[in-house]
């Protein structure tokens, strides 16, 4: 018996503007926090009915990559729907899971890192090492911290895997703005730093175990360091430890 031929499936004219537009923000051709062109604009620009554009949009909308704003327009509020997903979440969640979760990428990615690695992404490293070591000695809080997180986030890149470097990436803002701030005294600036060495060492030598370890000793001092430094609170969350007379 002659089988039925399946209908052959094209994607609406909306289905297809969705992914148009959500490449041109991936692209970068409207950056996160701007506003989009005005409606009447993109009609004219893109050739499509009204109905159409607008169940594009608001299919943007749900996928959290655009924010309308009453009376002020729709503005880019995430380059991707992971990104858009992923940040959300870790800005939720709890600061160990974070921690949690920072040990298991940057672990993996570091042993990964130092089995593919190339030597400009080795050369790479060590120049961030110098820049954080200088911040560090200049006392500049804000800069160590950025060149931080431009350290390891090199270190994921290293690690060759896409999918890893995307999700990292993503986390990033989250993962800074849960594990940043902290005040480190001279002997902890020092393990933290010479932990980065023996990173970088490792990833330099293909020591992908050696690399794991180092990677999940640094989250490990900031946990502990954090733990240390946070003060007991009360119930409003204020500090409870007793403050000094003032003079």
């Amino acid at each position: 018996m002659k089988r039925i031929s399946a209908p052959r499936r094209t994607a609406s004219l909306s289905a297809q503007l969705v992914e148009s537009l959500r490449s041109h923000i991936q692209a970068g051709g409207w950056p996160v926090g701007t506003r989009i062109p005005p409606e009447q604009a993109l009609i004219e620009e893109l050739g499509v009915g009204r109905s159409t554009l607008r169940e594009a949009i608001g299919a943007l909308v749900h996928l959290g990559l655009l924010e309308p704003r009453a009376g002020d327009g729709t503005y880019v509020r995430s380059s991707s729907e992971l990104q858009s997903v992923m940040v959300r979440r870790a800005g939720s969640a709890k600061r160990d899971d974070v921690l949690e979760l920072r040990t298991v990428l940057e672990e993996y990615a570091a042993g990964a890192a130092a089995l593919r690695r190339s030597e400009e992404q080795v050369r790479r490293l060590r120049e961030l090492l110098a820049d954080g070591e200088a911040a560090a000695a200049g006392a500049d809080a804000s800069a160590a911290t950025g060149v931080d997180a431009l350290f390891h986030r090199s270190v994921v890149r290293a690690s060759g895997n896409d999918l890893l470097i995307e999700m990292y990436d993503h986390l990033g803002t989250a993962l800074s703005s849960h594990l940043g701030g902290l005040s480190w005294d001279a002997a902890h600036a020092e393990e933290h730093a010479g932990l980065h060495r023996r990173l970088v060492d490792a990833i330099e030598a293909r020591d992908a175990g050696g690399a794991r370890a180092a990677a999940a000793a640094i989250v490990r001092l900031t946990h502990d360091h954090e733990t240390t430094e946070k003060p007991a609170t009360d119930g409003m969350g204020r500090d409870r430890r007793p403050r000094r007379p003032s003079h």
